[in-house]
């Protein structure tokens, strides 16, 4: 019978190269987000095309690697807030944690908001995160606290609203979405509290003409 073979393990050298492209495809994600291609990924890591490719066989590998236990932390996140006495809070603290982490990181949020096209660990996570956070909306709206017409899929696209604000914004003041977080979940209350002031400010009319003509420039 002929005896089995265990996987080789990788030379120091192409170890290092390893981590090294994880370490730059994972810079890459949170700022650019799944746009960016293995070509890019070498570039930074500086190594060539083919090294990235003798370790990864197409993009989707490495961002299904990289960022599945980034969601990961979203869902153990989710389940905490799912099981807290305070089932309002719970919901506001998971909401911002998502938006602050998404916010900071455009891999992330493609992930969370995106589809899951070759990305099959990630799917798996997100199969579990959905009915986690529907248990949230749930638990809000039995206690009072919620709006009884907020529906689950109502926080997709809230999320993309705050998150594409920020994106906008980030060059000028990278905190600027908490504004709209406020805005948003004093919409969302059953009873809204406006004692809080709104934290942070309104953009001034020629950072929104920084911004305009930045999108622009990207748009053509």
């Amino acid at each position: 019978m002929k005896p089995t073979t265990a996987a080789k393990p990788l030379r120091a050298d192409a170890e290092r190269n390893k981590l090294k492209i994880i370490d730059c495809a994972r810079e890459l994600l949170a700022r650019k987000g799944l746009e960016i291609t293995l070509d890019d990924v070498a570039a930074r890591a500086g190594v060539g095309v083919g090294t990235v490719y003798r370790r990864f066989a197409n993009k989707q590998e490495l961002i299904d690697g990289i960022l599945e236990q980034r969601l990961v932390d979203v869902l153990s996140r989710a389940e905490v807030a799912a099981e807290a006495d305070d089932p309002w809070a719970a919901m506001v603290d998971f909401f911002e944690f998502l938006c602050r982490h998404m916010a900071a990181d455009r891999g992330l949020g493609h992930v969370v908001l995106g589809c899951d096209d070759g990305l099959d660990r990630i799917a798996a996570v997100r199969s579990k995160l959905e009915p986690t956070i529907d248990t949230l909306i749930k638990r809000a709206q039995k206690a009072g606290k919620l709006r009884p017409d907020v529906q689950p899929g109502d926080l997709f696209t809230l999320v993309r609203m705050i998150v594409a604000g920020a994106e906008v914004a980030d060059e000028v003041d990278e905190d600027n979405w908490r504004r709209y977080f406020a805005l948003v979940i004093d919409s969302l209350a059953a009873v809204p509290d406006r004692s809080v002031p709104l934290p942070g400010r309104a953009l001034t009319p020629d950072e929104i003409l920084r911004v305009k003509s930045r999108l622009h420039g990207r748009a053509s």
